[in-house]
């Protein structure tokens, strides 16, 4: 897993930092995608970037704010131009779908793929086999979400050593007991796989926030995540100006942070306002309150490790 950051800067474009777009990469998914916001020339981003736009499948929207949301009608465009066929699924708030309709009817767009648009709200607003996503209202005078991905846990290797003492041979019993099933063997014998599997390794977990004043919901949402992606619009002394806007500072994610007990912190949406010189200050006011921090930048890439 993998985070590809691909618009770290705030409001409009500066020449350090294009607006809102993060990737994440499921390497260990052949290298499936999801966009989390859509600020104006993230295909642009794209292009300097590892990720393939036929990959992406689906969209996850903050809010509606035109740093998050300007250059989805060039994405949907672009990944239709370039051929992909596979289904796109577009999360965000009430209206997206509204957004979308409008820009593709006015602008004669068609999508050679399959394009469904989820409007929601707070709670559990995705499942499969591997993930879930929950999401939560944030607080930043719109409607304004965070997001909460969980990889579910996954089976503990499986322990060769002893399906060989007794005397299980290798093959098809072998992926039956990895994935969880018990096994009769030819003689009678049942094999429990919970006997001959090691302790479940722990699914990550990622929080992507939107925009937001500091607020319970960004706790919950990041409760012992690998890793909390938290926007710092203002460095700390600037904090007037960051409820005013509805927006969080350095010590304000840092805090955040502390509270949720999460692994990392990686502050993003960064004000226009500051140079790549501005950056170890910012970077210190976090790290006094939680060591383990970065700024994110343009084209930089994050691995997510499991923890065990």
């Amino acid at each position: 897993m993998e985070l590809i950051f691909l618009g770290t800067g705030a409001g409009v474009p500066a020449k350090e930092r294009n607006v809102s777009a993060t990737a994440l990469k499921w390497t260990e998914r052949k290298g499936r995608t999801w966009l989390f916001d859509c600020g104006e020339a993230t295909q642009h981003q794209i292009l300097h970037s590892p990720v393939k736009l036929g990959k992406v499948d689906h969209i996850w929207i903050t809010h509606l704010h035109g740093d998050h949301l300007f250059g989805l009608p060039g994405v949907l465009g672009s990944r239709s131009f370039q051929e992909a066929e596979t289904p796109l699924t577009l999360f965000g708030p009430e209206g997206l779908r509204r957004f979308v309709d409008t820009v593709l009817t006015v602008s004669q767009t068609h999508l050679r793929y399959e394009c469904e648009v989820r409007e929601v709200t707070s709670g559990v607003v995705y499942e499969d086999d591997d993930v879930r996503v929950i999401c939560a209202e944030l607080d930043h005078g719109i409607p304004c979400f965070g997001y909460r991905i969980e990889e579910k846990d996954r089976p503990g290797s499986l322990r060769t050593d002893l399906l060989q003492a007794l005397g299980v041979p290798p093959g098809p019993l072998y992926r039956r007991l990895k994935a969880g099933e018990d096994v009769r063997l030819p003689d009678g014998r049942m094999i429990r796989a919970r006997e001959v599997l090691g302790p479940p390794k722990r699914g990550r977990i990622v929080t992507i926030l939107g925009d937001t004043r500091p607020t319970e919901a960004a706790v919950r949402l990041a409760s012992q995540a690998d890793v909390l992606v938290h926007e710092a619009t203002y460095r700390a002394r600037e904090a007037a100006l960051a409820v005013k806007h509805g927006h969080a500072t350095t010590v304000d994610a840092a805090r955040t942070a502390e509270r949720a007990g999460v692994r990392t912190l990686i502050l993003n949406h960064i004000s226009p306002r500051y140079g790549v010189e501005d950056e170890p200050e910012l970077l210190a006011e976090a790290r006094a309150i939680f060591p383990e921090t970065y700024v994110a930048r343009d084209g930089w890439c994050y691995s997510v490790i499991s923890r065990d």
